[in-house]
């Protein structure tokens, strides 16, 4: 009897590897970019109060979500698509959007669910080797788009080296596509990018209106068709979460995605509750886009993707943002003690915009990662490139500044 084979780029798939979790012995887990504070007793209790009704299904639109993430915002809810977890919504826009031997283009090293979600949505890979500072060489990327290219994967800030483009560098990135090619941000980690005039946590109330001349340079054109087309296309200018007045220099500005998404019909913004709200165990994730494609989205989805326990839960955190944007901070301190001790020491240490530091030891990776084991600290080393560690507790921080001082002292 004839063997079922399954497809020849699923069977070759690489592995997605998670960071490790404690086996007894370790007594300190900074594998995965997880958030060391616990969940706000709000959240906990909403989620035990919401468990009553586990025999229910949940919300399908998860409307209550989805209106609070549009007032966060200040969009209309037919931009807001919530998933299981900001993967779930990342695959979901690949399979609506390759065909067969489509092609979409990343940095690499970046995150690595990439490659394995555009091989099962039936894509070609496109990865473009990071600059020697560990950032994405945008121009190179905009060079390796073919006839063939549906979409630029930008991870920012990168997931593992912490570098974050800046406002000016997407925008370019931008104006160099053809205009059938999707920009996906990819920002699982905004919440930690600190920067000059950098808005606490992007707040679309801290700031509104992009003028003319802003819209204009990020694309203003497509964005005024592509309203029409969408009947409320909310162009750049009605509620724009940064301002554009020609008065920032977008060469170190960080990146306003919000902005870029109100101007350009390509943009799609993807974002997590992982991360700075710490609800990495419930996974739920979000996009943000222009109507039409977050109707595709919708379309292509998975039904009740998102459970009753994790739609409450993130609802909870978006009211409770104040509290948790605090802890977010005391993350970016203890991120920005580290860099600064590490640096001192004598490691080349890239820019960090991330809740975790990258060590680009190359070759020495399985080494630097057995010295952190040996301490008690799990890591995630990357092979060949280098150990990503999250940042934990001040002891634990500690710690991690002790071993790498340690290790480099012996080489």
């Amino acid at each position: 009897m004839a063997k079922v084979r399954l497809r020849e780029s699923i069977a070759q798939l690489p592995a997605y590897v998670p960071g490790a979790r404690p086996d007894g012995a370790m007594v300190e887990k900074l594998s995965s970019n997880e958030n060391p504070f616990p969940p706000l007793p709000g959240v906990v209790a909403a989620v035990s109060d919401a468990a009553a009704d586990l025999n229910r299904y949940p919300d399908l639109a998860a409307s209550r979500l989805v209106g609070e993430l549009a007032t966060r915002f200040a969009l209309e809810p037919d931009h807001v698509v919530v998933g299981n977890g900001s993967v779930a919504v990342l695959e979901t826009l690949l399979h609506a959007l390759l065909e067969p031997g489509d092609e979409v283009v990343y940095a690499w090293r970046s995150f690595e669910a990439y490659p394995i979600a555009v091989a099962v949505a039936g894509g070609i890979s496109v990865p473009v080797p990071l600059t020697a500072d560990a950032r994405h060489d945008l121009p190179a990327m905009a060079a390796a788009v073919t006839e063939r290219t549906k979409a630029v994967i930008v991870c920012s800030p990168n997931n593992p080296t912490g570098t974050a483009a800046t406002h000016g560098e997407v925008r370019d990135l931008l104006d160099a596509l053809p205009e059938g090619v999707l920009v996906l941000l990819d920002e699982a980690y905004v919440e930690f990018v600190r920067g000059p005039e950098r808005k606490s946590a992007n707040r679309a109330d801290e700031a509104r209106g992009e003028d003319e001349a802003g819209l204009a340079r990020a694309g203003g054109d497509r964005a005024e068709a592509d309203a029409n087309e969408d009947d409320h296309g909310n162009a750049a200018g009605d509620h724009a979460e940064g301002v554009d007045n020609g008065t920032h220099d977008d060469a170190t500005r960080p990146l306003d995605a919000l902005a870029l998404l109100r101007a350009d019909p390509r943009v799609v913004v993807l974002r997590t509750f992982s991360k700075a709200y710490g609800l990495a165990g419930l996974r739920v994730g979000y996009a943000l886009a222009r109507p039409r494609i977050a109707k595709g989205l919708r379309a292509a989805g998975t039904p009740f993707g998102v459970n009753a326990l994790a739609q409450v839960a993130a609802v909870e955190s978006l009211r409770a943002e104040t509290e948790l944007f605090a802890r977010v901070q005391e993350l970016v301190e203890e991120r920005e003690r580290m860099v600064l001790a590490l640096r001192a020491a004598g490691w080349d240490i890239p820019e960090a915009q991330g809740n975790f530091v990258w060590f680009p030891v190359g070759e020495r990776t399985g080494l630097l990662a057995e010295a952190f084991s040996r301490a008690g600290l799990i890591v995630r080393p990357f092979a060949g490139d280098g150990v990503r560690v999250s940042i934990g507790d001040p002891e634990a921080n500690d710690a991690v500044i002790v071993v790498a001082t340690e290790f480099l002292a012996t080489q």
